[in-house]
């Protein structure tokens, strides 16, 4: 994998996380792609989450490195935060003013597990961010609200808008998870029979075909009597474009839903 590019243009559903990795084939992080995926250890991608107002936000910033957060379609205005007055527990946050991100860090020999803050967008938004300290590579974190999708009407024709491969990859994963049809794809709901990896039972349930991608949406069941991480390639084609899935730790017996975005076959037609 490349390294990330950032998403722009996801604003789809209530609280949902999803996870994007964008390099020269851009692969997913927290992906189910049907019986075409294969298992493999976490290797923590750039994350791409989608939240409500008020939500939980539950991600990954690094141990050690700097971690990136971005509002898709919006900017940070503040962060709130405890102050403990103990440098081993405490964790720095800095604005960056020209396109609203911020970049948080840990000390050296910092004790908690888990960053916990709320930020507070230029349009009104609160969010509540509870992220894990793992891994010493920098951290990119997504966060994309559906309610500001009605602030661009226009953009409800996902795919003409697009600039990018990315862009259309991202706005295509909308227009699933929104149950939209993008101008320029078709949708059709195949009969599959759901194939097993491990204890998940994986089905698909839509897809969508445009000129150059292809769109899958997943029900995946934890079959299995403990609970999944559902780790960054854990269920991934090697060449999918971007991958979203609702809940990136499911619990035994649960159900979640999977959104793939793939590169069309040569050939193939909407």
């Amino acid at each position: 994998m490349g390294q990330a590019l950032c998403v722009a243009g996801v604003a789809t559903g209530s609280v949902l996380m999803t996870r994007f990795d964008w390099g020269t084939k851009v692969l997913g992080t927290l992906v189910f792609a049907g019986s075409v995926l294969a298992l493999s250890s976490p290797a923590y991608a750039d994350q791409t989450l989608m939240a409500s107002d008020n939500a939980r936000i539950d991600c990954i910033a690094s141990s050690r490195d700097l971690t990136r957060i971005s509002l898709v379609g919006d900017e940070i205005a503040s962060v709130s935060k405890l102050q403990t007055g103990n440098a081993s527990e405490d964790f720095s946050v800095v604005n960056e003013p020209v396109r609203g991100d911020i970049y948080v860090s840990v000390p050296e020999g910092f004790s908690p597990k888990t960053l916990s803050f709320f930020a507070t967008s230029k349009k009104g938004y609160v969010y509540k961010f509870a992220c894990r300290l793992e891994g010493a590579e920098a951290q990119q974190v997504f966060v994309a609200n559906p309610a500001i999708a009605g602030d661009k009407p226009d953009e409800t024709h996902l795919a003409a808008v697009a600039t990018t491969p990315e862009d259309q990859a991202v706005k295509l994963v909308q227009a699933m998870y929104s149950s939209a049809i993008p101008d320029g794809y078709r949708m059709r709901q195949p009969v599959r029979t759901p194939v097993r990896v491990g204890d998940l039972k994986v089905q698909e349930i839509a897809e969508y075909r445009g000129a150059a991608l292809t769109g899958q949406v997943l029900r995946i069941e934890n079959k299995g009597a403990h609970a999944t991480t559902l780790g960054d390639s854990l269920i991934a084609p090697s060449n999918a474009v971007a991958v979203t899935v609702a809940e990136p730790t499911l619990a035994a017996g649960a159900v979640t839903t999977a959104y793939i975005v793939l590169p069309a076959k040569a050939g193939e037609q909407p």
